[in-house]
């Protein structure tokens, strides 16, 4: 079997991974892909596994330097980027990554998230509202895109009329994660993150003087023994919560309704019984994964199926592969809105499982519900096309209509 097929930069692949990931589940479950120097990893089994194996990390620097894992030095015009980033969990390990993770908790509560579900309700109730009164229009901008942002901005305590910074500081942030970002994009992430860094700073200097019912406040001043976030540890926080939190809840909003419109029997289903909606939303995201691939550096020797990966290597763990493996899921390429159980790996596995995996939820749900119910009759009005990338995976839009 030729491994071509898969071609993360490819704009046919990133529109139809799934038969590239069903050969390699067969073929060469654990192969070296020349182009991205990582080794990609598609089964269930061995994504499962990998996620929760600690001689895997997020990051090497925890234990040694670029050089020593084989990498070149990062360019000191990046740094601005990478002192955001490294200073949220995402890209920490043990122990340091356990310790802040132990204090936001403690701020980013799942009462904090359910307290929320009255306003995500409103919120969605009055985009899709707007949307339906206009007969249609981009669901991905007019709904999708700013839900999330905002219910981050009411949840952070941003003022109302800084909240149009968000989506581009997140959109250009993220532009970073994709493979091998080119300059421009890389230059673009910088300027975003000194910006959003500065915006917070000053921002969580305030609530620690004039305190606000907000997460930003609860940050500030979060203590477990005495034992504090650092000013970096917060905005890296709040940043992640932005980046993680709203990318790929915008991304599985249009990726889940496309699905839906491809699969018209069970729409129908849904609108017919929109109880189905919590695992109808659990069987939409396994079925066309947001973020479909996360990457890991081998920190100790191991060997995956067979396969020996030596420290020092990245692997690139196939999400999207792995929710699709018959392995798990009985006829995975099938849509099936009331599938349970349904173990997906979206949210993650082990000690980076996502800590906004329950407020993404509610979003989804309350999303999908306020369209359901006030566009029954919603319909396409155009084919969408999805945006190069490969890590994040979208649609560039959905246009609709009624």
């Amino acid at each position: 079997m030729s491994v071509l097929a898969y071609d993360p930069w490819s704009l046919e692949f990133v529109a139809n991974p799934y038969p590239a990931f069903e050969r390699l589940r067969a073929d060469r479950p654990v192969f070296f892909d020349e182009p991205t120097g990582q080794w990609v990893i598609s089964r269930y089994e061995d994504v499962n596994a990998l996620l929760r194996d600690r001689r895997l990390g997020r990051t090497y620097l925890h234990i040694g330097s670029h050089e020593e894992f084989g990498q070149e030095p990062e360019a000191d015009f990046l740094k601005p980027f990478w002192d955001l980033v490294r200073a949220g969990m995402l890209d920490m390990e043990p122990p340091t990554h356990t310790r802040l993770r132990r204090l936001v908790a403690k701020a980013f509560t799942a009462r904090m998230v359910e307290g929320l579900r009255p306003t995500i309700r409103r919120l969605a109730g009055d985009l899709a509202g707007a949307l339906v009164a206009k007969g249609g229009g981009d669901l991905l901008a007019e709904v999708a895109e700013p839900l999330p942002v905002n219910v981050i901005a009411e949840m952070l305590g941003i003022p109302v009329e800084d909240r149009y910074l968000l989506r581009p500081w997140s959109a250009d942030i993220c532009g970073m994660y994709e493979l091998n970002p080119p300059p421009e994009v890389q230059r673009t992430a910088v300027r975003a993150a000194a910006e959003f860094s500065d915006y917070l700073r000053g921002l969580a200097r305030t609530r620690r003087d004039e305190p606000r019912d907000d997460l930003i406040t609860a940050l500030a001043h979060v203590a477990d023994e005495g034992d504090r976030l650092t000013e970096d540890e917060l905005i890296g926080t709040c940043v992640l919560l932005l980046n993680a939190g709203h990318e790929a809840t915008v991304n599985a909003t249009g990726n889940g309704w496309w699905a839906l419109f491809r699969n018209p029997g069970e729409l129908e289903r849904l609108r017919a019984d929109p109880s189905l909606i919590p695992t109808a939303v659990e069987e939409l995201m396994r079925y066309d994964t947001p973020a479909p691939m996360f990457e890991r550096w081998v920190l100790e020797d191991i060997t995956v199926a067979g396969v020996p990966l030596p420290r020092g290597s990245e692997v690139a763990l196939q999400f999207a592969s792995a929710n699709r493996d018959p392995e798990v899921f009985s006829d995975p390429d099938r849509l099936d809105l009331s599938r349970d159980p349904n173990p997906h790996i979206t949210f993650g596995l082990g000690i980076h499982y996502c800590l906004g995996a329950p407020l993404a939820r509610i979003e989804l749900a309350e999303s999908y519900g306020a369209l359901l119910r006030l566009a029954p009759d919603l319909r396409l009005s155009a084919e969408p096309q999805w945006k190069p990338g490969f890590v994040l995976r979208g649609l560039k839009a959905l246009h609709v209509e009624r």
